[in-house]
């Protein structure tokens, strides 16, 4: 472990409202005339207190982990602005296609808290049926596609995913979400470089939360920005604070809007910070300093949206608690009626893999449900 004279210089929060950084929000919670999206007020409330749910969602299941109730949990601590502000951008049409951290942008669009919950326990109502992980979610429904761990790999599929959608004539436009981390990665220049030859309707989400697990941004690239990475593809790069959800709003809908006009592709750089770790296997006070973390505590999204609520007349402290309550009370039912759901059956595992099962498989599954089982285990 390093000790805190070895641990990487302190980033500032300072970089966010740099000048090629757009903002919406100031510190004091007033608003920029010239870059407010003039939302309606219960438009931005809504922005609030999806905020707000997932954090207390975020919280509830780190606790659940520590119990050994679920096996794993990786949040959005410090990241809500960016994630909720950039899907509520995508209209409902458009498609989403996850990394791992945007369980907030899948509820927004009215996956039930319930079937998420169910995903973290992989009972038997998983929608992947207790085959992955938990946090590997998926909503076809919801016109949201599946996560997989491996870093970058939604990038291409989002990109083959946005040329389809141009080539059948219609005016889908799809985002992919990823961190400045996943720019080293192969599926990343790759992705780009096909969305910028073939002008495919995309949207790239890069969460610059400056930390891709233990490296630090200024370790992963070279470059003054990430957004300017398009520019050798001919994407069209922008950067905004990712911590004002008004701002990332903004520029991610104008995004949509430039992709469904046939304008081609934008890659979004949203400038954040992860408060939390990578995920609850992970203790970031072994490779990055305290003081850095509590800088960026005082730019957190979730205070600086309520500032602006506040000064507005809208939101106070009773109205705070009184959502949380009954956000507590909701996620309390859910984890109680997962907890008691079944797990999977067992021939469950030899579904959805061919269209008709083969013989050998077939064969497998009879072994298999009759022979012998320990007690109590699948």
């Amino acid at each position: 472990m390093q000790t805190q004279a070895q641990v990487v210089p302190i980033r500032t929060p300072d970089a966010t409202f740099a000048d090629d950084v757009l903002s919406v929000i100031e510190r004091d919670g007033s608003l920029r005339s010239e870059t407010d999206p003039k939302l309606p007020q219960e438009t931005v409330l809504r922005f609030y207190r999806a905020m707000v749910r997932t954090r207390i969602i975020d919280g509830q299941l780190e606790r659940l982990q520590r119990q050994g109730r679920i096996g794993f949990h990786i949040g959005s601590l410090g990241e809500e602005a960016c994630i909720l502000g950039s899907a509520a951008a995508m209209r409902p049409n458009d498609w989403i296609f996850p990394c791992y951290r945007e369980f907030g942008a899948l509820l927004w669009r009215g996956f039930p808290l319930q079937t998420y919950v169910d995903n973290m326990y992989g009972n038997a109502d998983d929608v992947v049926k207790g085959r992955q992980m938990p946090d590997h979610y998926t909503g076809k429904p919801y016109r949201f596609g599946s996560v997989s761990s491996p870093i970058g790999t939604q990038i291409t599929q989002a990109v083959g995913f946005g040329w389809a959608a141009r080539r059948k004539g219609t005016d889908e436009v799809v985002s992919v979400y990823f961190g400045e981390g996943a720019t080293s990665s192969n599926e990343f220049h790759t992705g780009m470089n096909f969305a910028g030859v073939m002008n495919a309707p995309v949207v790239f989400l890069c969460r610059n939360n400056r930390w891709a697990i233990s490296v630090p941004s200024e370790k992963q690239t070279g470059s003054a920005t990430f957004a300017q990475k398009g520019v050798a593809y001919g994407v069209r790069g922008v950067r905004v604070d990712g911590n004002d959800v008004l701002a990332t709003y903004k520029v991610v809908r104008e995004a949509v809007e430039r992709a469904a006009r046939g304008e081609g592709p934008t890659l979004v750089e949203m400038l954040t910070y992860r408060l939390g770790g990578h995920s609850t296997s992970d203790d970031p006070r072994a490779y990055r300093a305290q003081d850095e973390v509590e800088q960026w505590r005082r730019t957190d999204p979730i205070l600086r949206l309520r500032t602006h609520l506040e000064a507005l007349g809208v939101w106070d402290e009773s109205k705070e608690e009184a959502y949380k309550q009954e956000v507590e009370a909701e996620l309390k039912a859910c984890v109680a009626a997962a907890e008691a759901k079944a797990k999977p059956s067992l021939e469950s595992m030899f579904d959805d893999v061919f269209a008709e099962l083969p013989w050998h498989l077939k064969e497998q599954r009879e072994q298999l449900l009759g022979g012998p089982r320990a007690k109590d285990h699948h």
